[in-house]
Parts: C-alpha cells; sequence; structure tokens
C-alpha cells in the first residue's frame, strides 16, 4: 500500500463515522488522515456546539475521548478495509502519563496521532499526542481493549 499523499487524499474521504462504534453528538474526529501499520493520525475541528465545549473551550476529558477515537478509527479502518469485518466496540483499558498543556478552542484543529507501541490479542498499547498545528498540547500513552461486539 502507498502512503503518499494519495493515500491521504483516499482517506479523508472516508466518512469517519463508518470506522466508528460511537455516534453523534459523541464522534470527537472528524476524518482519517494517516493510516499506516504502526502511525495513525486523524483530524478534528472544535466547534463551538460541539457537546464537549463550554465557554469557547473543549475540555480535557474530550481529549481523552479524541484519543480514544482516533485508536478506534485505526482499528475500524483496518476492520472495514484492509480485513473486509465489521466494526468493533473496543473500551479505555488504561491512560498513563497524560500531560494536557492547555485544552483547544473552538476554531483550533487538533491532529491526533498515535503510535502503536505493542499489541497482544485484543490489547493495544499506543502513545498519543494531540497538537494543533506545531503546538504539542497533549501527550498520553492509552492501553485499548477491543471486544467481539461488533457495531
Amino acid at each position: 500500500m502507498s502512503f503518499g499523499m494519495e493515500q491521504e487524499s483516499e482517506l479523508r474521504k472516508i466518512d469517519v463515522r463508518t470506522l466508528l462504534p460511537q455516534r453523534e453528538p459523541f464522534v470527537l474526529i472528524d476524518r482519517l488522515v494517516h493510516y499506516d501499520e504502526v502511525v495513525t493520525t486523524t483530524e478534528k475541528e472544535v466547534r463551538a456546539d460541539d457537546i464537549y465545549v463550554e465557554g469557547g473551550v473543549m475540555s480535557a476529558c474530550a481529549l481523552v475521548e479524541n484519543i480514544a477515537q482516533t485508536c478506534a478509527a485505526r482499528m475500524g479502518y483496518i476492520n472495514a478495509y484492509i480485513t473486509k469485518d465489521k466494526v468493533r466496540i473496543g473500551f479505555i483499558g488504561s491512560v498513563r502519563n497524560m500531560e494536557i498543556r492547555r485544552c483547544p478552542k473552538v476554531g483550533e484543529v487538533l491532529t491526533t496521532s498515535i503510535e502503536v507501541k505493542q499489541e497482544v490479542l485484543s490489547l493495544t498499547l499506543v502513545e498519543a499526542t494531540v497538537k494543533v498545528g506545531g503546538e504539542e498540547i497533549v501527550r498520553a500513552e492509552m492501553k485499548i481493549a477491543l471486544t467481539d461486539m461488533e457495531v
């Protein structure tokens, strides 16, 4: 599979909701922009009417969920586009070493990247970063447990 601009353009065309178990108003990513076996990246524009936005600022809880949904988009893409399987439900197993430097404001675009550090059976350990422009605003480790339950 080619991982250049061509792939990014194709990924951006995917309706991200087809990759996720979450439904509106709880969808906290807008598009999948990169996928390879190790790194997955999504984007999200913070909007005033987002459920986790108050006073023009997205909550820290939403940042945790944004990272989890980036993990879900990775697994959803693998299932729907690579293995031709159904999208399955996962759960946050743990969050460690989370640093939130600041919460994003309405109008800012989050670029969330996860790097797979370990995958064993249905558990995936990732290192995640959330950036606004070139500024890293969040860093964390997250463990996701994938179930057999289909969406």
